[in-house]
């Protein structure tokens, strides 16, 4: 079995590279801000940032400089409003960031055509939509069995996809309970995957529970051990989301002296993470998960 760990420093400096189309993946949850700010700190520039949702993290991605396109579905700070980084980029005269933009089915399916190795996939949510007039990529074709017209998007294949988790083991089968995304669907659409975990566990653990691996060892090239590395996003049993930084983020991003700031303290001004959540006395005891263990599953036969 392959030792695939590293550490974050190592795994940024050997997989991503300026000009590539990256996927930082997650649905609210176990989102890789860690990887995101080691990314900012080692000068990546060029970047095409992919993701359903992007939230804080790619905000803070395209105000370093480091995003010259963003390929999403929906961008904002949860729950709050705008994401002022990415706002003033496409406002600005000329757009210091491009936009290629679908329906959220729209992200999955370009996702999902990647990981199937076919050129496109097909769908029906366009009707009545306007984004195709925004967005060329997006086309039809006749269904050879009824003749009827289905839009289409083409399959995406990221140069790397990020993906934090609750365990792997040092080979990189990588485990995840609780509110998933596309992990799964962009890690095998990706040429190379980074996988980012709160715990590192032995083989006979990840065995002992299958049905909970969601990326194979066969599919990941890097694994990082990095606690509190999805925060301000949750990690299901290790620790809730911080609500009080997505809210207090509206104003440190409305400004862009304010964001700076931010960034130079909490992530050019430290060199891991070990720093960063040194750097916010308490912030783990409050945030800790309390335990709620499930039952056992019988997989004997």
């Amino acid at each position: 079995m392959k030792n695939k760990v590293v550490s974050m420093k190592e795994a940024v400096a050997g997989l991503v590279q300026d000009g590539d189309t990256v996927v930082i993946e997650g649905f609210t949850h176990l989102i890789c801000f860690a990887a995101g700010h080691e990314i900012i700190r080692q000068g990546r520039k060029n970047l095409t940032l992919a993701r359903l949702t992007p939230d804080l993290i790619y905000d803070q991605m395209i105000a370093a400089g480091a995003a010259k396109k963003l390929i999403f579905s929906w961008a904002g700070n949860p729950g709050v409003g705008s994401l002022h980084a990415f706002r003033r980029a496409v406002e600005s005269k000329p757009p210091r960031l491009a936009v290629e933009e679908y329906s959220h089915f729209g992200m999955v399916a370009r996702f999902s055509a990647g990981c199937a190795n076919v050129p496109f996939w097909v769908m029906r949510n366009y009707k009545g939509s306007d984004i195709p007039e925004a967005n060329p990529l997006i086309r039809s074709v006749k269904c050879p069995y009824t003749g009827e017209e289905l839009a289409t998007v083409p399959a995406l294949h990221p140069d790397v996809t990020i993906v934090h988790a609750q365990r792997a083991d040092k080979s990189g089968n990588t485990q995840v309970w609780g509110l998933l995304g596309v992990q799964k669907e962009a890690a095998f659409a990706s040429k190379k995957v980074m996988v980012v975990v709160e715990e590192l566990v032995d083989e006979s653990l990840i065995r002992s529970d299958p049905n909970r691996t969601l990326i194979p060892g066969f599919q990941v090239d890097a694994v990082v051990v990095e606690p509190w590395g999805a925060h301000p996003s949750f990690a299901q049993g290790y620790y809730d989301r911080d609500n009080d930084f997505y809210v207090n983020w509206d104003k440190i991003a409305r400004e862009e002296a304010g964001l700076k700031r931010y960034l130079d303290d909490f992530v050019y001004g430290v060199k891991d993470r070990k720093q960063y959540m040194a750097k916010q006395p308490g912030l783990a005891e409050r945030l800790r998960a309390k335990s709620m263990v499930c039952s056992g599953v019988n997989y004997g036969y």
